[in-house]
């Protein structure tokens, strides 16, 4: 009878789920030499192999494929006989940022149970600045915002993202009128960003919409109703970073920070997969 080791088995799902031996290591807190060998040492037991490996990417095998419903089961039941049948579920209460949760959100959320099935997962989607405020009252375990002003210097960086003026493609810019935007409150770290960018090269601007999210500010721009300094990542389809066809200035990128208090290996491993999956899944600039 072949015996799986659970380290193995969960690091061949986190190599499928990220697409990379480099990103897996990552969120394991591992070097990429260390899941390797796990993965071919399952590889070994199973008798056949479930990842094909080229110079630039990673995918299942068929047999891979096969596999990774009955593993993702195994990691499951183990949890399950870890906890006790009887055990309270695991709360997690994770602050995202308007400004970083994505069309990505379910698939990344459905990573992160996974990790860990018998967690209650507590989301709370809101602007940075209040997130932080939640997390310094000690309301949330975990927060990923967008760095604002400078500030969130303890956060863990994740990555920094382009920022761009989107629109629906329009002609040269009427330098006679203020430029219509569409942006969040005036607490929006965003918002501030661009309208002291604009301030600072002369340029006149107006707001003439202000929505109470990303979502009513991507449907602005996508109607043509204004233009909006918005992350890459976020930007509606059909809208394009016209910046520089209208002469706009460049906009500093974005940097985007984890902050958590969970002190839990388990707990912070999920939180470390849910991390990198979420860089996994930001799109490339356009």
């Amino acid at each position: 009878m072949v015996t799986l080791d659970v380290e193995s088995v969960a690091a061949f799902v986190l190599v499928a789920d990220l697409g990379s031996f480099t990103k897996a290591a990552e969120a394991l807190g591992s070097s990429q030499a260390a899941v390797s060998v796990k993965v071919k040492r399952l590889e070994d037991r199973l008798g056949y192999r479930l990842l094909e490996r080229t110079p630039r990417k990673v995918r299942l095998s068929s047999r891979g494929a096969n596999f990774l419903k009955p593993a993702r089961q195994f990691i499951t039941a183990h949890e399950v006989a870890v906890n006790g049948l009887t055990a309270a579920p695991r709360r997690l209460a994770l602050g995202l940022s308007d400004q970083v949760a994505g069309p990505a959100l379910p698939a990344l959320l459905a990573n992160l149970g996974a990790h860990m099935p018998d967690l209650v997962i507590e989301v709370h989607i809101e602007a940075s600045r209040k997130l932080m405020d939640m997390f310094d009252r000690g309301a949330l375990d975990a927060i990923i915002v967008r760095r604002e002003d400078g500030h969130d210097d303890d956060g863990e960086l994740l990555l920094c993202e382009r920022l761009g003026w989107f629109a629906k493609p329009q002609g040269e810019l009427d330098t006679t009128k203020p430029l219509h935007l569409a942006s969040l409150a005036t607490t929006c770290g965003i918002r501030n960003l661009a309208t002291r960018t604009l301030d600072a090269a002369g340029i006149a601007w107006r707001e003439v919409f202000i929505g109470g999210g990303i979502g009513a500010v991507g449907a602005a721009v996508a109607a043509g109703l204004a233009i909006a300094a918005m992350p890459y990542s976020l930007a509606p389809i059909g809208t394009f970073d016209i910046g520089t066809e209208l002469g706009l200035p460049r906009l500093p990128d974005s940097e985007v920070v984890l902050h958590t208090t969970l002190t839990d290996p388990r707990a912070r491993r999920a939180i470390d997969a849910l991390a990198a999956s979420w860089r996994t899944a930001q799109p490339a600039r356009r």
